[in-house]
């Protein structure tokens, strides 16, 4: 007996299995591919952060292992049951793989898969999980547009179409509202910004990379141009470079270099620092920015315009902040947890 559903990105083609176990069904995944799944899901295991994250954000019960523990304080901003999973590890960051015994103990029903456009990583994870006999999903999440279809496929590929179709109306609204800031900015006015990384702040990512997108999707100009970094990126930079681009403004997470680039005698020419537009990316309990480029970037790129922009998009940063972790967390933020995660 064969049915047939539509997906807003792609079709699930279902099949019952008689004569078996379970019933089962095929799907064409993210990437094409005819993938045979069980029929109902109980067990997720993803292979790295942002599809991690993606579950945890569809219905945190469905995931199976972690790939690294969460601390205390990002614990608070999460599901309880997620601190008794085990952590299984994953292919993210560099060299790192997961504990296949800790993975056959804990026997998910499917790996869901988001390699972005590394193929040759997606190609390793497929040859080391093949003998497991574990169906493996990709689902295309490189960039943040591509947010909006993704919960659509996660949520038929999990038989949660009504939470995804809430998820994926807030990504689109995301999406529309900056994309209507960039429109008012003509791009010789667009403020120029850089995303400053590590302790010292002279790693950065070019324009055109992943891990900087938010940059021009919420109206700014990244400073540093270059071409596109498939890997892991942080590109090293010189201080007389960054003195030539002279941005508007600058954006970090680490907190080593935000606690020094104010009264660093190397920064005090940088205008950024001199008009006081150096600003904390928000990291709790996952990064709005980047590391990892997860679906936390739907709040972040408004936060970003906000900063950006004031006066063409003025938006209540503490409601919008509690209405986010309310609908994507389940999580209700006092007025001291919303100040914590915008403080400056």
């Amino acid at each position: 007996m064969f049915k047939s559903r539509l997906c807003c990105f792609v079709a699930l083609v279902v099949m019952t299995v008689w004569g078996s176990c379970a019933a089962a069904r095929e799907i064409i995944d993210m990437a094409g591919r005819s993938v045979i799944v069980p029929d109902e899901i109980r067990k997720v295991y993803c292979t790295s952060p942002p599809s991690t994250y993606l579950v945890v954000a569809m219905d945190p019960e469905l995931l199976a292992g972690l790939n690294f523990p969460f601390n205390p304080s990002e614990q608070q901003l999460l599901d309880p049951r997620l601190r008794q999973l085990p952590v299984i590890g994953g292919w993210f960051g560099q060299g790192r793989t997961p504990n296949l015994e800790t993975l056959l103990q804990v026997g998910p029903d499917i790996i869901v898969d988001s390699t972005w456009q590394e193929t040759a990583v997606g190609e390793k994870i497929e040859q080391v999980i093949k003998p497991l006999r574990i169906p493996v999903v990709h689902v295309s999440m490189d960039h943040l547009s591509d947010y909006p279809a993704v919960f659509q496929f996660i949520g038929q590929l999990l038989n949660r179409q009504e939470r995804a179709e809430i998820l994926s109306r807030y990504a689109q609204e995301s999406l529309e509202q900056t994309g209507r800031v960039r429109a008012l900015i003509p791009e010789e006015n667009r403020i120029t910004v850089y995303y400053a990384e590590g302790a010292d702040g002279l790693n950065t990512e070019c324009h055109a990379s992943m891990h900087a997108e938010l940059i021009h999707l919420s109206g700014g100009r990244n400073v540093h141009r270059c071409g596109e970094e498939r890997g892991y990126g942080m590109q090293k930079m010189s201080m007389e470079q960054l003195l030539q681009y002279n941005p508007r403004v600058i954006v970090s997470h680490d907190a080593s270099f935000l606690g020094r680039v104010s009264a660093d005698l190397r920064w005090k020419n940088i205008r950024a620092v001199q008009d006081g537009r150096v600003y904390r990316i928000p990291k709790e309990p996952f990064n709005w920015f980047d590391r990892p480029p997860s679906f936390m970037r739907l709040l972040g790129v408004r936060w970003l315009a906000c900063k950006l922009y004031p006066s063409v998009y003025p938006l209540d940063l503490a409601a919008e902040t509690r209405y986010f972790y309310k609908l994507f967390l389940n999580v209700s933020l006092d007025d001291a947890a919303v100040r914590k995660l915008l403080q400056p």
